[in-house]
């Protein structure tokens, strides 16, 4: 993975880390010790979800960037119905709190989608591709008035 790539998904990841954390304190501290385990694979949920999406988009980005547009969409459509399934299917398992997974994922979702908003608005990205430096001066095509 290029050096841009894994420095945008750092500055995603961590701080939906982070927000997972604070939901495994707050969820050991509301529901004991299978709140934070709920919270917490909530949390591995979102990270390992959202990170494959992050890093297929800006492969998708770089191979085909006619498709961008239509791949982010079809590709956070499938993101959350993935989420959705994972909450209907752990919804009555007794392994952790539910609730406490639910609300995590959702938590940690939007902070993933926010820190991805920032990182997107602090990246310098080129939307003209620079022509490399040949030494050459550009021609005169026009007309010699």
């Amino acid at each position: 993975m290029p050096s841009n790539d894994a420095r945008s998904l750092l500055q995603v990841a961590v701080p939906t880390a982070v927000a997972g954390a604070v939901a495994a304190a707050i969820s050991a501290g509301v529901a004991g010790g299978k709140g934070a385990l709920g919270a917490i694979v909530g949390t591995i949920v979102v990270i390992l979800f959202m990170g494959i999406g992050l890093v297929v988009l800006q492969r998708t980005a770089k191979s085909f960037p006619q498709l961008f547009q239509a791949m982010g969409l079809m590709l956070y459509t499938a993101q959350l119905l993935l989420l959705f399934i994972f909450v209907a299917a752990f919804k009555n398992t007794t392994m952790f709190n539910p609730k406490a997974f639910a609300i995590t994922l959702v938590a940690t979702t939007l902070v993933w989608i926010a820190a991805q908003t920032r990182a997107h608005m602090k990246a310098k990205i080129l939307y003209v591709e620079p022509e490399a430096d040949k030494g050459e001066k550009p021609k005169n095509t026009g007309s010699k008035s």
